[in-house]
């Protein structure tokens, strides 16, 4: 122990002597480390901001979409891929056809993108072609004005919601309700503005114009399919079997005779099950991303070599000394090989204190910009990331304590 602790000494003592080559020596450790840190504490406040989000919009619900999936992979219609097995009869099924009971409420979904007017004022934003039970199921509140009935709904009403934004954008301080806007170059009349409600499950409330699904689907997108469904179910312990009840209603309604699931067209989640899919997602992102960072511990693994054997060769009269005084292979090696391993431990360290400087400066930016980004730096993420480039100096300081070992004392003594 009492040689360690020498040999620690001397180690520091060399970093010392040259501090400016010391800090670059340790610099692509400290920003490997710092980057690892940095990343997993980023996927992490990602996947809390997730879960809330998620709980806010209640656990309670469950998303039909187009197309088959496997059990935790993604429905085709998430992907980009248009699929138009879903109807508006699917959703009227389901809500009024009596073989499931333990929805409460039901909103089919047509979303877009397009250009909404008002005189010389223009906003590109979404559209959302939705059915009138939207408020009962997604929540949300207006700050004036009404929703739109199902009458209107059915009779292809002309009437919309403005998100706030979309509100704030073309008519900013004034009155919005009862004022005229074109969609598409299509006249609607606003009767309603939603109260702000900000960003959910990586979807913005305020950015969105509201109209009637049927509206939606014949005057501005031209189809006759729905994109999403989402349900409310009575209670959450009751979502297993609303699951099922949904599934068969669906597999009856698109003649599936088949009820292992193979052959569906469309696929039923519940926001848990929504939320495990994202989280693996997310977690494959954040460990591949935390190992393309890691790579620069590699390179400067490469550095802390090259440094060890220039250092070789300036001490090369100092090991003969050592050896000439009694000191062995052994006792050289494992000298050089600290010092190697004292530095990538320093950069090691530093890099953590970098990496969660940096990762709490992300989660209280991302709070004041209205985020629920909870700031989380696991244990396990610092022993890994200090235990790694420890590991690192181990590695690449192993050839220059070897060769610095196997100098013979009179040759290094006779060195200039």
């Amino acid at each position: 122990m009492q040689y360690f602790i020498q040999a620690v000494k001397i180690a520091v003592k060399a970093l010392l002597v040259n501090k400016g080559r010391s800090f670059l020596t340790m610099l692509g450790i400290i920003i490997g480390v710092a980057a690892v840190i940095v990343i997993m504490a980023v996927g992490a406040g990602a996947q809390s901001l997730i879960l809330s989000q998620v709980e806010s919009l209640g656990t309670n619900l469950v998303g039909i979409m187009p197309g088959s999936s496997g059990d935790e992979g993604l429905p085709a219609a998430m992907m980009g891929i248009v699929i138009t097995t879903l109807k508006y009869e699917d959703m009227l099924e389901l809500l009024e056809g009596g073989n499931a009971p333990n929805i409460v409420s039901a909103v089919g979904y047509t979303k877009g993108v397009g250009t909404v007017s008002r005189g010389s004022e223009s906003y590109d934003t979404n559209l959302s072609g939705i059915t009138h039970g939207y408020m009962e199921t997604e929540g949300g509140e207006l700050i004036s004005g009404r929703f739109f009935t199902e009458e209107e709904e059915r009779n292809l009403s002309r009437g919309a919601v403005l998100g706030y934004t979309v509100k704030e954008e073309l008519f900013g301080d004034s009155e919005a309700v009862g004022k005229k806007i074109k969609i598409k170059k299509h006249s609607f009349e606003v009767i309603g503005v939603m109260a702000e409600r900000g960003t959910v499950a990586m979807q913005d409330y305020d950015d969105q114009v509201f109209i009637p699904l049927r509206t939606m689907q014949k005057l501005i997108a031209g189809v006759n399919h729905l994109g999403l469904i989402r349900a409310k179910i009575d209670d959450e312990k009751n979502i297993g079997i609303a699951i099922n009840d949904i599934k068969a209603t669906l597999r009856q309604q698109h003649n599936i005779e088949d009820t292992s699931g193979d052959d569906d067209d469309f696929t039923v989640r519940s926001a848990a099950e929504a939320l495990d899919v994202i989280t693996t997602i997310t977690d494959a992102l954040k460990y591949f991303l935390a190992a393309m960072a890691a790579l620069s511990l590699l390179v400067g693994g490469i550095g802390i070599m090259n440094i060890m054997l220039v250092a070789v060769s300036e001490r090369t009269r100092e090991i003969g000394l050592r050896k000439a005084v009694g000191a062995n292979n052994y006792n050289i090696m494992m000298q050089f090989l600290i010092e190697s391993i004292t530095v990538t431990f320093v950069g090691g360290a530093f890099g953590v204190l970098c990496g969660i400087v940096i990762s709490y400066l992300i989660a209280l930016v991302a709070n004041y910009l209205g985020y629920d980004w909870a700031f989380i730096v696991s244990f396990t993420s610092i022993i890994l990331a200090i235990g790694v480039s420890a590991f690192i100096g181990l590695v690449f300081g192993l050839f220059p304590a070897r060769k610095a070992s196997r100098l013979e004392p009179v040759e290094a003594l006779r060195y200039e």
